[in-house]
């Protein structure tokens, strides 16, 4: 499950950020606040302005408009201090396949000038965390795709940054790879660090971060707790009702119902989705039972953060 910091700070904060590619505008005036301890899901389509905020963030791009600071940092002016914090892995990131685990490591610690006597324990602990331990004398061409995602994770972890940019961190993975990863992540912010991760997997995201944000054509359409996305949607709840025999002319009883916005069979069942939120749903098993129908199931489908995604965002791009 999710954990909620129990102390909110905020670790990012951006003000009407704005940045153009000549006449296309890849941000428009986005208002983001990330706290510590978050590990926040950055959601949206190719081109929404995911990267380009992250980059941002990252101090690798400058912003054409507003503000953005990093705890406490302007991304602009403190930006040697902002790099100090911060850990950025981008979606594709450049590996020396020649290299063994440990000597690529040694070699990032040594730039962030890691004295030599303390680097050789800071590369064993990161390759600890993220579970590298064991190949840290192979070779990085040899090493499959998920565990070079790993190495890269702990690159990005040798200099103890307060703050994790993720850029796809799963991107290619195999579904255990994904799953081992999204578990290093927990881990990563059970020891108290705030953790941004864009991704198109949404249905990780929805267990993995305690907060989201959804933006589209670089506009931000809902920052807040994962629950609150489906709020805002503002569709009412969708149950699955099941009865013996006879499902159709049920779904004609209940769809009389004022309560009842939409009733429909699938898969031998009925989806049944409320006009409002805030109707009781108990209304449902009274009006099967008094029609004379046999009841075998009746539970709640609460939608799922890529049926939230798709009703809240337009499929627009740059």
């Amino acid at each position: 499950m999710a954990i909620e910091p129990p102390v909110i700070v905020p670790a990012v904060q951006t003000f009407k950020l704005t940045r153009t590619y000549g006449a296309m505008i890849a941000l428009n005036a986005l208002d983001l606040t990330v706290n510590k301890g978050d590990l926040f899901g950055f959601i949206g389509s190719n081109g929404a302005g995911k990267t380009t905020t992250l980059r941002i963030l990252a101090t690798f791009l400058t912003p054409s408009g507003g503000t953005a600071k990093v705890l406490g940092h302007d991304v602009v002016q403190d930006a040697d201090a902002v790099r100090h914090v911060i850990g950025y892995m981008p979606d594709f990131f450049g590996v020396y396949k020649d290299m063994e685990v440990t000597e690529y490591l040694d070699f990032f610690g040594a730039c962030y000038k890691i004295p030599s006597a303390q680097r050789e324990k800071t590369v064993n602990d990161v390759l600890e965390l993220v579970g590298l331990t064991e190949k840290r004398g192979a070779l990085i061409g040899a090493l499959s795709r998920g565990m070079q995602q790993r190495l890269g994770l702990a690159r990005v972890l040798i200099h103890d940054p307060q703050l994790l940019l993720l850029d796809e961190p799963a991107s290619g993975l195999d579904p255990r790879a994904r799953i081992e990863m999204m578990a290093i992540l927990q881990e990563l912010q059970r020891l108290g660090k705030t953790i941004i991760i864009s991704s198109h997997i949404l249905s990780e995201l929805q267990t993995l971060c305690n907060r989201v944000a959804i933006i589209e054509k670089g506009k931000l359409i809902y920052s807040g707790p994962v629950d609150g996305a489906r709020t805002q949607v503002g569709a009412g709840h969708v149950y699955w009702v099941r009865v013996v025999d006879d499902s159709p002319r049920a779904i004609e009883i209940l769809k009389a119902r004022e309560e009842v916005l939409e009733a429909n069979a699938v898969d031998g069942q009925i989806k049944l989705t409320l006009a409002s939120q805030d109707t009781d749903p108990s209304f449902i098993a009274d009006v099967i039972v008094k029609s004379g129908f046999k009841l075998t199931g009746l539970w709640e489908d609460e939608l799922g953060l890529e049926e939230v995604f798709l009703r809240v965002t337009k499929g627009e791009t740059q």
